[in-house]
């Protein structure tokens, strides 16, 4: 028996730890996301399913008085190239919240904020080496 459109896929439904940021204009929130590099999955209307590299990210829209009375987290994206990361991030209009720096817990990183105002704290360890 087939699985609806409407649900994930078999990655998608049992993954261990994703995070669901919660947006309030899904278009405009896929767009920066996919211009960060991100893929996108599945769109559900009220729900998209995006993938970096083996990694997932869940978005789905609240509206604002609901988001709003959410506590607030931040993304860590390990990637490759963290200052293409960051060209790329400005390129896509993320507004910087910490600009890129090596920082003394052993990462490169930045702070950037989606659309919503969600951090995305992209990063490499300071001796260049991937992780993942």
């Amino acid at each position: 028996m087939s699985r609806p459109a409407s649900h994930g896929d078999h990655d998608e439904l049992f993954a261990q730890l994703v995070v669901e940021v919660i947006v309030t204009d899904l278009s405009r929130s896929l767009a920066f996301y996919q211009a960060l590099g991100f893929t996108l999955s599945r769109d559900a209307g009220d729900f998209a399913s995006l993938r970096l590299d083996d990694r997932l990210l869940f978005l789905a829209v609240e509206p604002a008085h609901v988001r709003a009375a959410r506590s607030s987290a931040n993304l860590r994206v390990m990637v490759k190239d963290v200052d293409a990361a960051w060209h790329k991030a400005l390129a896509a209009g993320a507004t910087p919240i910490r600009p890129i720096a090596d920082l003394g817990y052993g990462l490169r990183d930045f702070i950037v904020a989606d659309p919503d105002g969600f951090e995305l704290r992209f990063a490499q360890p300071v001796d260049g080496t991937s992780h993942g």
